[in-house]
């Protein structure tokens, strides 16, 4: 399980903030050695946290995600705190799409003292986890299954994810642009994504911070389309005009 220690984290959001970071820059600012920071460097990219180059680290590739298990322990109380978010504001009750994504898992462990909930997700680690909880119902979407991170997606998944109206649609991203622009790294998810935002009541996007303005290949919507935006920190003043813009609501888990 992979463990990062707090210098480590202010590291690798620095490379995702800036793009690129030079290792003499990060060892001046940290006021450790240079081979200190090549290590914390070396532990992240084998972790597929960042991108390592000679006299420096860069963002991820704009085609390439975290690997799943990296995700599972990155930034991992910061999604705990968004799930309870979440969580304290679905009724019992209630019908919810959960889709693929760690910090959506989270939720799904967060609303386990729900009852009456009907869940659909395309997403095998929330569907062997909400199976167990009392009075809940789950649905799994079919589709092609991805081995890397047990997600359904495809033009199956879609078709099955269009039979039904939600009360509530949760939904993980991989970037969030400045101007509001959501982005993700693989086209099928992404359409699996907007039928669930086209087939919910309420669209809940949760994120934390590290998702703010990294690269990612496939447009997904626009924050304008949402109904909420869970994150753990405020965000710049630029998306904030943007949420305000389109009437989307921020709560900021503390």
């Amino acid at each position: 399980m992979l463990i990062l220690n707090q210098r480590q984290k202010d590291l690798l959001a620095w490379v995702n903030r800036e793009g690129y970071v030079a290792v003499e820059k990060m060892a001046a600012h940290f006021q450790v050695t240079h081979q200190t920071i090549r290590r914390d460097i070396t532990l992240l990219a084998d972790n597929q946290l960042l991108q390592r180059y000679h006299g420096g680290a860069s963002v991820l590739s704009s085609v390439e995600n975290v690997a799943y298990d990296a995700r599972q322990v990155l930034m991992a109380e910061e999604k705990r705190r968004i799930a309870r978010a979440v969580a304290a504001e679905i009724p019992d009750n209630a019908s919810v799409f959960i889709n693929l994504g760690t910090t959506t898992e989270e939720v799904a462990r967060a609303l386990s003292q729900h009852r009456g909930l009907r869940v659909i997700t395309n997403n095998f680690h929330i569907a062997n986890l909400m199976c167990d909880y009392p009075d809940c119902e789950v649905l799994v979407a079919g589709g092609a299954l991805r081995k890397r991170d047990r997600g359904l997606t495809g033009e199956a998944t879609v078709q099955f994810i269009r039979q039904f109206k939600v009360d509530y649609g949760i939904i993980g991203i991989s970037c969030i642009e400045a101007d509001g622009v959501l982005r993700d790294y693989d086209y099928r998810e992404v359409l699996t994504s907007q039928a669930i935002m086209q087939q919910s009541r309420q669209v809940w996007l949760v994120a934390d911070h590290s998702k703010f303005e990294r690269p990612a290949l496939v447009e997904l919507g626009h924050v304008s389309q949402l109904d909420a935006l869970f994150t753990d920190q405020p965000v710049s003043a630029e998306l904030q005009a943007v949420l305000d813009k389109g009437q989307t609501r921020l709560v900021v888990a503390g």
